[in-house]
C-alpha cells in the first residue's frame, strides 16, 4: 500500500485515508468526527500497519451519503468497506460512538477482530451521567444549529475548553455534518445497548479512557472493562473525552504496548 493520507472512495461513496503496510488497523471516529482527526496516529502507526480510516456516512468526507440512525447501520457500513477493501481479520479501534460501531462489529463478526480497542465509550449509548442528556443535545442541534453544537459539546472533550490545541480540529469536522446527520447520530445511540454482548466479545481488548471524560464517567468505563472476558484497562491522566488529541504521546505509548505486548 503506497504512503497516502488522501480522501479515498469506496465503491458506496464512503470517504476514507488510508496508510501503510501491515496487519490492518481501523480506526473509527464517533459523533460528529472524521477519519482527519486521526492523522497523528495515521503517520504513528503506518510503519508497522496499514491503517485505514473511515469518515462515517453523514459525516466529514461522507457528508453526502443518508445518514445512519442506528448503531447497527453505521457498522455494516464499516464491515462493507472491509470487504471491498479485501481484509478478512483486522485490529479495530473505536471512539465515543465509534466504540458503539465496534462492539457491534465485534459481536456480529468476532472471528474477524484480532485486538478491540474501546477508547472514551461504553456499553449503554444512552450515556448515564453524560454531560447533558442526549434530548438536551437534540433539542440545542435544532435550536443552534450543527456548527454551534459541536463548539459547545467539543469544548467538553478537553480539559482545557476551546482553547485546548485540538479543538479546532474537532469544531471543523464536527461543522461539516447536516443538521439531519446529527439528529440521526443521537438517534442512533439513544437507541443501543450493548451490555448484552459484552460476554460475547472474548477477543483481547483495551478499555482505554481519560479520567477527566464528561461524557462516558466511570461507572460505564468500569461495567465494560468488567463485563468483557479479556479486558486490559489504561486510564489516562489529565485528560478528557479527546486523549488522542490532548496528550498524542501518551496515546501512542499505551496503544503501543497493547499492540506489541504478546497475549497468553
Amino acid at each position: 500500500m503506497a504512503a497516502r493520507t488522501d480522501a479515498l472512495t469506496a465503491r458506496s461513496g464512503l470517504s476514507y485515508r488510508r496508510k501503510g503496510r501491515g496487519a490492518p488497523l481501523v480506526l473509527v471516529h464517533g459523533y460528529l468526527g472524521g477519519a482527519a482527526q486521526w492523522q497523528a496516529e495515521i503517520d504513528h502507526f503506518a510503519d508497522r500497519f496499514d491503517v485505514i480510516a473511515p469518515d462515517l456516512p453523514g459525516y466529514a468526507g461522507s457528508a453526502a451519503l443518508p445518514p445512519a440512525d442506528r448503531i447497527a447501520q453505521f457498522a455494516a457500513v464499516v464491515v462493507d468497506l472491509l470487504d471491498e477493501l479485501g481484509l478478512a481479520q483486522i485490529i479495530l479501534l473505536g471512539h465515543s460512538m465509534g466504540g458503539m460501531i465496534v462492539q457491534d462489529m465485534a459481536a456480529t463478526h468476532p472471528d474477524r477482530i484480532a485486538r478491540l480497542i474501546l477508547y472514551g465509550t461504553g456499553p449503554l449509548g444512552l450515556m448515564p451521567d453524560r454531560f447533558e442528556p442526549l434530548d438536551t443535545s437534540r433539542d440545542r442541534v435544532r435550536c443552534d444549529g450543527v456548527a454551534q453544537t459541536i463548539r459547545r459539546i467539543g469544548a467538553t472533550w478537553f480539559r482545557e475548553g476551546t482553547a485546548a490545541q485540538g479543538f479546532g480540529i474537532v469544531a471543523d469536522l464536527g461543522a461539516q455534518a447536516s443538521e439531519a446527520a446529527a439528529l440521526a447520530g443521537l438517534d442512533a445511540m439513544s437507541h443501543w445497548d450493548g451490555r448484552g454482548a459484552l460476554a460475547r466479545l472474548t477477543m483481547p481488548t483495551l478499555v482505554l479512557w481519560g479520567d477527566g471524560d464528561k461524557s462516558y464517567r466511570w461507572p460505564q468505563v468500569e461495567l465494560l472493562w468488567q463485563g468483557l472476558p479479556d479486558a486490559a484497562l489504561a486510564v489516562i491522566p489529565g485528560t478528557a473525552h479527546a486523549v488522542h488529541l490532548e496528550k498524542p504521546a501518551l496515546f501512542h505509548a499505551v496503544l503501543d504496548d497493547f499492540l506489541t505486548t504478546a497475549r497468553p
